[in-house]
């Protein structure tokens, strides 16, 4: 009998292990660079109730984005587990490790798509019916990289679906009017991220030249790379302006502009074409913080009208 005790509780243990290293491996916490510019979508769509669509909307938007990036990570280190193999920076992670293996990876991507389907649909029609066009970009940035450098674009598309999904959720109509200012946040969200992801992939342009993979740091180099990194984040802060603009935000969405801007000079004070030692703190750090700060404080100015 004892034996057969410890088997049982052998297995909750197992399966509490084997999440535990799924959560790593996908880098859940990162869900904050996305989560603020969703719930900056549903602020902004709610501003006739002070930024507020209630508790069931913002539970659902919130299931809906973790389960987005939850099955566009699982299925990109399914897609990319080969490569992570041969990449000494990636080699270390838990499919290269054989710390979970590809059938429990695809087990987590199916129960995130899963979460995905079933929070658009109680959310509203409109978000179920978009879902299969999510998904598309979801799985599909992960093989751009074998086939062109715009690769960078394809996952800051990806992204900037969080803004107009979180829009959507709260005013689903189509009007021209209404479909403006998502669409620049979207697109706003799209070069930070693709901006970012830029930078980011500085650290592998031997490997990618290496096993003909694209990016555009590979293909013109780091100097050039950062150039056309700081003009997309340039562009990316005159997009958020224009939303201000457009809605006639109050002053403390300026301040979160602003707030951006600022950060975004520092991150790229923090890498150099020569020295890129500083990479983690740019990408992880800085990041989060412009994510949460612009939509705290355009939360802020829809509260004061």
């Amino acid at each position: 009998m004892h034996i057969e005790a410890g088997s049982k509780t052998s297995a909750p243990a197992r399966a509490a292990k084997k999440t535990r290293i799924f959560l790593e491996a996908i880098k859940f916490e990162h869900t904050i660079f996305a989560l603020p510019f969703a719930y900056l979508g549903m602020a902004l769509a709610a501003r006739e109730n002070n930024g507020w669509p209630g508790w069931d909307k913002l539970f659902w938007i919130t299931l809906a984005m973790v389960g987005a990036r939850t099955v566009a990570m699982s299925l990109n280190r399914l897609i990319d587990a080969r490569l992570d193999e041969k990449n000494p920076r990636t080699a270390g992670r838990a499919l290269p490790r054989r710390l979970l293996g590809t059938g429990e990876m695809a087990f987590f991507a199916v129960i995130s798509g899963a979460v995905l389907c079933i929070s658009a649909w109680q959310l509203n029609p409109l978000c179920l019916k978009l879902v299969p066009v999510a998904v598309i970009f979801l799985v599909g940035y992960s093989y751009t990289k074998r086939f062109t450098w715009l690769c960078h674009f394809a996952l800051g598309l990806t992204d900037g679906i969080a803004p107009i999904g979180g829009w959507l959720a709260v005013n689903p109509s189509l009007t021209i009017q209404n479909w403006i200012p998502p669409l620049l946040l979207g697109l706003a969200v799209a070069l930070w991220v693709g901006g970012f992801d830029l930078i980011y992939a500085c650290q592998d342009i031997e490997f990618d030249r290496t096993h003909g993979l694209h990016s555009i740091p590979a293909r013109f180099g780091p100097e050039r790379a950062l150039q056309v990194s700081e003009i997309m984040h340039g562009v990316s802060v005159g997009l958020l302006a224009a939303v201000g603009g457009i809605l006639g935000l109050a002053w403390p969405f300026w301040i979160g502009v602003a707030a951006a801007a600022w950060l975004l000079i520092m991150e790229h004070r923090l890498v150099r074409p020569d020295d890129f030692s500083q990479l983690s703190v740019a990408f992880f750090n800085i990041n989060g913080y412009i994510a949460v700060s612009v939509f705290i404080f355009s939360l802020l100015a829809v509260i004061a009208g």
